[in-house]
């Protein structure tokens, strides 16, 4: 019998997480997350951040403002203490809006987007929106991956207005780049939100679109007076005034997923962000050309 090789055995950990994370009953499985996260008893608290420390990887909690937590979702959602996370003030700079891995990114061609290698899908498919998508052709993009230990929380990138958010329901894959090879057009078929930002001062916009994923399905945001998750049975419009500098808190996900940002035309990738590469909230992300 032939003996596999570490190709072979690479494919074989990709096909058990796949498995496990997307052979499962998804919704069910986030619904159960949400409740048992905000458990706030202390053996039910300590043992959950425990495992999940076990399991996630490294856990840094030296930068929380918090040091004690009521549950394993107060975990999650922590605050930062006050510049941890410094804000590059160039004017021709827009920041990370949030701690992420980078995945695809670049340029949209025409309406194009690469999810991962020979996978794409269309601005139309994941915005929905036909003024939308005449926006952002032929712009940028970044697709932001929040591990499940990073901070959770995402921030505007720049001085900004926002007049309305669009809630489309959806599924709940999970994110993480085995799917991503995997599953043709994932991020449209998840639960998202849209957010367009109006930029103070300058003729380009940006869209955010934060994407929930397995256990993740909410998304809070500051300035709407409801959670937008599995429960949430709309209206998929809403509109809102708000007012943002570049730095300040917008949200965040119940656990953690991914934030695609879109500039216009005007906007370009910095030089410096690269695919796999980390970067952390208000680190240059794109600049005016």
């Amino acid at each position: 019998m032939k003996t596999p090789t570490l190709i072979d055995r690479a494919f074989q950990q990709e096909d058990v997480n796949f498995i496990l994370t997307n052979r499962i009953p998804r919704r069910l499985a986030t619904l159960f997350m949400g409740w048992f996260s905000q458990i706030e008893q202390p053996l039910v608290r300590d043992a959950s951040i425990g495992i999940w420390k076990l399991f996630a990887g490294t856990l840094d909690l030296d930068e929380a403002r918090k040091t004690h937590f009521t549950s394993l979702h107060d975990c999650f959602v922590r605050e930062l203490k006050p510049g941890a996370r410094p804000i590059d003030k160039a004017p021709d700079v827009i920041v990370s809006p949030c701690d992420a891995i980078v995945g695809a990114s670049g340029q949209v061609e025409g309406t194009t987007v690469i999810q991962a290698k020979g996978f794409d899908y269309t601005l139309q498919e994941l915005l929905g929106d036909t003024r939308l998508v005449a926006a952002y052709r032929d712009g940028c993009y970044a697709t932001l991956r929040l591990t499940s230990t990073m901070y959770h929380r995402f921030h505007s990138p720049y001085d900004c207005e926002v007049d309305e958010v669009t809630y489309v329901s959806g599924d709940t894959w999970n994110v993480n780049p085995i799917a991503l090879k995997r599953v043709e057009r994932l991020y449209c078929r998840n639960e998202r939100a849209i957010v367009p930002l109006r930029l103070r001062n300058s003729s380009q916009a940006i869209a955010l679109v934060p994407v929930a994923a397995i256990l993740v399905a909410s998304i809070h945001f500051e300035f709407l007076d409801v959670a937008l998750s599995l429960k949430y049975r709309g209206p998929n419009r809403l509109p809102c005034r708000a007012s943002f500098q570049k730095g300040d808190e917008m949200g965040h996900f119940r656990h953690g997923s991914t934030i695609i940002v879109f500039g216009t035309a005007g906007l370009e990738r910095c030089p410096d962000v690269r695919e796999g590469d980390r970067i952390r909230m208000g680190e240059p992300l794109f600049r005016h050309r």
